[in-house]
């Protein structure tokens, strides 16, 4: 009798961890080799993730993403570098495996990373938009900009909450906030920045932290609120307020 081929399958893995549609379902488990690995249950299966550098485990290039390898390769070209159409697909790739993992990140509240993965996007957003070869191109990623800061300013704000506490978190809302208004301002968009859902629910959390913590304006913001009243010395005092502060962190 012809010897049966080893168990591929995955039923038992789908069986005992069924899919919930509307649900993010994702948990940080340890391989075979004693390496931990996320996982998210999708409708039709798992996805499996690598913790550290590229979401997949594959070092184009041998180096540790696929950003890394491309500005080393933008490096050495020099200037007039600009992406083939191999290259925009696998951009394409990477950016889409770091939105997973950031997603699989904020589902199991690991904030500071959700915001490494975030930040990882960011920059290689804008170094793509260096080297485009097509404005339509680099609209189809621009348009995520705001939802991938949106993602980072929460996980961010979250993660200064548990760090350092309420008033840190606010600033950073308060941050994350002023940076999307300035792509707003520059997207020249028709919907009212404050109306957007975005922002809507940033203010919500920022608002919300705000009562259960009691707490008032922050000093970054009496600052803001100083200046706009053309109160110098009050200005002065709180920025060595601030700077005390940050040092202290430091």
């Amino acid at each position: 009798m012809a010897k049966r081929p080893p168990r591929q399958d995955i039923d038992h893995v789908l069986r005992d961890w069924p899919h919930e549609p509307g649900e993010i379902s994702v948990r940080l488990v340890e391989a075979h080799d004693g390496r931990e690995v996320l996982q998210m249950r999708v409708e039709l299966g798992v996805m499996q993730l690598e913790t550290t550098h590229r979401p997949d485990g594959q070092r184009p290039g041998g180096a540790e993403t696929y950003f890394d390898y491309l500005l080393a390769l933008a490096i050495h070209e020099g200037d007039g570098f600009t992406l083939t159409e191999e290259q925009c697909n696998e951009v394409d790739r990477e950016l889409v495996q770091f939105y997973h993992r950031r997603i699989c990140w904020l589902a199991l509240r690991e904030y500071e990373h959700a915001v490494r993965d975030a930040d990882h996007n960011l920059a290689f957003m804008d170094f793509v938009r260096s080297c485009s070869p097509a404005d339509e191109w680099t609209e189809s990623h621009e348009q995520y900009r705001p939802f991938i800061l949106f993602h980072r300013t929460q996980a961010a704000a979250l993660a200064e909450l548990e760090e350092r506490g309420p008033e840190p978190a606010i600033e950073t809302l308060n941050t994350g906030l002023d940076r999307l208004r300035e792509i707003y301002a520059d997207a020249d968009a028709e919907e009212p920045f404050e109306e957007d859902e975005m922002v809507a629910r940033l203010v919500e959390l920022r608002e919300s932290l705000r009562d259960q913590y009691n707490v008032g304006q922050t000093l970054s913001e009496r600052l803001a609120d100083a200046i706009s009243r053309e109160q110098y010395e009050l200005a002065a005092q709180l920025r060595d307020q601030i700077a005390h502060r940050a040092k202290k962190r430091a």
